[in-house]
């Protein structure tokens, strides 16, 4: 038997992505969904009761009821823009796909916001209904008049967006805190657009049940997505092997001109002789260590004594006999002659 810890740990494991399936239950809240969202449209297009507690709340004016907020909910607001969220969203989808080896985060969020834009894009347009602030008659659905507030794209995109959060999660606990936390930031965002009085109350309400639908309807999307993401992998290795064995180009070399001046870099490694393991031939001996200079003759030393103003350097030799005076112009004048 597990413990009360063991089993908290097992939960809070994280596993491989699970996929959700369209079950019985799903399909059930699915459908009854649709019902409440018909029942929204059908009673805004008959002017009924969703019609008049739009006025009322209207005629309200929570904005001025409340100007202490009116500052914070003009930013909080921005978390059902879809630009800021669908960023914030896919940045941290990204790093979950690099950390899971997988596609399908990102796969997930970008049907469900193409879902999201056909469905409700579509009805924005199709019924366009101006809102509160465009109004022409107190009491009228000002429905066909040119709009696009219903239903409300910012509750919608805030149920859709971090909706899928809890969706993708990977063990029930964190699917459970997420969802509740993202019913909060779609709750709180969609009440902020009806203080602020861009929207009618039935516009929020019918966004809410469009988010919940697209929300509902992934699990049908979910063999198409691993489809998908297989194409695609199986593109990613085929461009990846291509680009292995395409070679590198080689850069081709520059023709050397004949008689061309020997550029530095060819003189840095001068190129040296064998030189025989046994002694060393004359030339390169004296050579100075330079075998591709020729060999210069050695010069005798001239065996003259140098010879300086004050004499000779040479050393006193008792054995040299002592050189003789220079015949002078009288020299052989005094021999005498016989006569």
């Amino acid at each position: 038997m597990r413990t009360n810890d063991e089993l908290v740990q097992a939960e809070e494991r994280p596993t491989e992505p699970v996929r959700p399936r369209m079950t019985r239950t799903r399909l059930g809240i699915f459908v009854a969904t649709s019902v409440v969202y018909l029942a929204i449209v059908v009673g805004v297009l008959t002017t009924s009761w969703p019609v008049r507690f739009d006025w009322q709340v209207m005629l309200f004016r929570p904005y001025k009821q409340w100007p202490e907020i009116h500052t914070f909910l003009d930013y909080f607001v921005v978390l059902g823009q879809r630009g800021p969220t669908a960023v914030a969203v896919a940045a941290w989808l990204g790093w979950r796909t690099y950390k899971l080896g997988t596609l399908r985060p990102l796969l997930v969020l970008g049907t469900s916001l193409l879902l999201l834009n056909a469905t409700v894009g579509a009805a924005k347009i199709g019924m366009g209904r101006l809102g509160p602030h465009y109004a022409t008659s107190i009491g009228s659905n000002e429905m066909f008049a040119g709009g696009d507030i219903f239903p409300s794209g910012h509750t919608a995109n805030a149920v859709v967006t971090w909706g899928v959060l809890a969706y993708l999660a990977t063990t029930p606990r964190t699917r459970r805190v997420a969802s509740v936390i993202a019913a909060l930031l779609a709750l709180g965002v969609g009440m902020t657009t009806v203080y602020l009085g861009t929207h009618w109350m039935s516009d929020v309400t019918l966004g809410w049940t469009a988010g919940l639908l697209v929300l509902l309807a992934l699990p049908w999307f979910e063999a198409p997505m691993a489809r998908a993401e297989a194409w695609l992998l199986a593109l990613w290795r085929r461009v990846r092997e291509r680009a292995v064995l395409v070679p590198a180009p080689v850069a081709p070399v520059a023709p050397v001109a004949v008689g061309a001046p020997r550029s530095p870099a060819d003189d840095q490694q001068p190129a040296r002789e064998p030189v025989g393991v046994g002694s060393r031939s004359a030339s390169a001996r004296g050579s100075e260590g330079r075998p591709h200079l020729p060999a210069r003759p050695h010069t005798a030393r001239s065996e003259r004594t140098p010879v300086t103003p004050t004499g000779s350097r040479r050393p006193p030799n008792p054995d040299r006999a002592p050189r003789t005076s220079p015949l002078g112009p009288a020299a052989g004048r005094g021999r005498t002659v016989g006569g």
